[in-house]
């Protein structure tokens, strides 16, 4: 299996993306960079490292492939473990390990890895249609010298003459210089507002997009359960840490597994219905990313070992 593609997929998501036996890929957002030797811009991005000592298996790699492969949560956690076997024994072989969009890892001796990032993927959603730009520069000493070799060339040269009484036409010149610079100004800059609300919208576009492939790469639909009719209230408190129990196509299946959780003493929510229209039901969720880990190993522990942490 070619778990490349995964692990892209969710680093767009996730700060954290782990490899169960093999290390962890870490996200970290870099704001704007400017290269002055180059005069180049580059947007806001999320930078990817590697650390080969985070190996447990949190299940968020594992839960994505059962459901985009429609596989069970047991044949991922093996699959993986087979592509994780073929990279350790590339790597002990002293052999160059590269994963697509991601970065290309060597392995030294035991205590030694080099992970090179590959640079020509933004993994930050709120980059997507920025480019880098690259600033022309300013050759002010060239024109400088240009003009010197015209004055040598053709000197000017004063002659005295009688002065004639010429200031209306200096008021007349200021007027259409002063009403050209206005007009030059206006167009400019009513051109780069055009230009912004241009860019604005195609970003807007882009992340809308990429947006609804996410979701639909990471809901799966659920088997119908009996309609139950229950109040639900509305929490107003900020959790962006949530154990994950299901994710339903119907709202009262969503409704029916909620209080079935609710029956069996679990503080169950209902979670917000994503853009295209899927259900999520939460065991809990919480402030603490901690928190949230350990009752994540509580619940696969002994309710469900299928369950997965979404972190908004």
């Amino acid at each position: 299996m070619n778990i490349n593609s995964h692990i892209s997929s969710l680093l767009y998501r996730y700060q954290c993306v782990t490899v169960p036996g093999f290390g962890a890929f870490l996200t970290e957002i870099q704001s704007a960079q400017l290269n002055g030797s180059a005069v180049t811009f580059n947007p806001p991005a999320k930078v990817v490292s590697f650390n080969a000592n985070i190996k447990n298996n949190d299940g968020l790699l594992a839960s994505h492939i059962s459901l985009t492969e429609k596989i069970s949560y047991e044949e991922a956690v093996t699959s993986i473990s087979a592509v994780v076997n073929s990279w350790m024994e590339k790597l002990q072989s002293r052999e160059t390990l590269s994963i697509e969009n991601i970065g290309n890892i060597k392995l030294y001796s035991e205590m030694t890895w080099f992970f090179e990032p590959i640079n020509n993927t933004n993994y930050l959603t709120s980059s997507f249609g920025l480019s880098n730009f690259i600033s022309p520069s300013i050759k002010r000493e060239e024109l400088k010298k240009i003009v010197e070799e015209l004055e040598e060339v053709a000197p000017i040269i004063f002659t005295p003459e009688k002065k004639k009484n010429y200031s209306y036409l200096k008021y007349a010149a200021a007027a259409v210089l002063f009403f050209g610079l206005a007009g030059t100004f206006g167009y400019k800059q009513y051109y780069d507002t055009k230009i912004e609300q241009d860019i604005l919208l195609v970003e807007k576009s882009v992340q809308n997009k990429v947006q609804d492939k996410i979701q639909e790469a990471t809901f799966f639909i659920s088997a119908p359960l009996p309609e139950v009719n229950i109040a639900i209230e509305e929490d107003t408190k900020n959790y962006p840490y949530h154990i994950v129990a299901g994710v339903f196509s119907s709202e009262q299946n969503a409704k029916n597994a909620y209080a079935d959780l609710i029956q069996k003493g679990f503080k169950a929510e209902l979670g917000p219905k994503s853009n295209n229209g899927m259900n999520p039901v939460y065991f809990q969720s919480f402030v603490e990313y901690g928190e949230a880990k350990s009752f994540l190993d509580s619940v696969r522990n002994s309710s469900n070992n299928q369950a997965w942490l979404l972190i908004d």
